[in-house]
């Protein structure tokens, strides 16, 4: 029992570790070698998990081997578009100037409804609101909208909008985030002074954010 929970756990951080290996871009939207060694090294990593009486190492070199497989051919889709497109295929034009490509839309199996449940998520209500919807290599749609149907900018209306930079949680449970506090631009000293003026101890902060502005809203912990 103690042998198959520690070979789980160790098995569990090396899987960590390989993901973080292959990069951001594998936690969130995935391409189709990235899917595909995914689901392999889930599978691979059951194995030993479930059966103790394996070597761990069965396990093991196959995810290594899998990633050094992923990590190798993201550096070639790098430096060759045509083995990229190989790989990943090209994206697809299903809405062409506003109008709708429906042979596309029957070589991806998508039905208008699938397609209208993909706009609704990007606050669009309409099919004929929009110009272009692009299916990328990774699944996801992007849509640009027809000119009319656009929101203003602030650069349309002769508007000079305020630059207050990105809101950062600079305190989070009661401790200081040093990336967070570099991104806006701040310093410890000056967060300390701001938790002294509101008489407020950094250990009774649940949440403070602030940006470059120095403009903050501090939350504390309920008692």
């Amino acid at each position: 029992m103690i042998i198959s929970f520690i070979r789980t756990i160790l098995l569990y951080i090396f899987i960590i570790l390989a993901v973080r290996l292959m990069g951001k871009r594998q936690i969130s939207e995935l391409q189709t070698s990235e899917l595909v060694v995914t689901l392999l090294i889930s599978d691979i990593a059951a194995i030993p998990m479930q059966n103790s009486g394996l070597p761990l190492l069965s396990g093991l070199i196959p995810i290594m081997v899998l990633v050094a497989c992923e990590i190798l051919i993201s550096v070639i889709m790098l430096k060759s578009t045509k083995f990229r497109r190989f790989i990943c295929g090209n994206p697809v034009i299903l809405i062409n100037n506003g109008k709708l490509d429906q042979k596309q839309m029957k070589n991806l199996r998508m039905s208008i409804e699938d397609l209208e449940e993909e706009l609704r998520q990007m606050d669009v209500s309409s099919v004929s609101d929009i110009a272009f919807a692009i299916v990328e290599t990774n699944g996801k749609i992007s849509i640009i909208k027809k000119p009319e149907k656009q929101q203003p900018d602030t650069s349309m209306l002769n508007i000079q909008a305020p630059d207050n930079g990105i809101e950062t949680v600079v305190v989070r449970d009661g401790e200081l985030s040093d990336f967070c506090i570099k991104l806006c631009g701040l310093t410890k000293e000056w967060i300390y002074g701001v938790l002294k003026k509101q008489n407020v101890n950094i250990k009774e902060v649940f949440i403070m954010t602030a940006n470059k502005n120095k403009d903050f809203n501090i939350i504390k912990k309920e008692v």
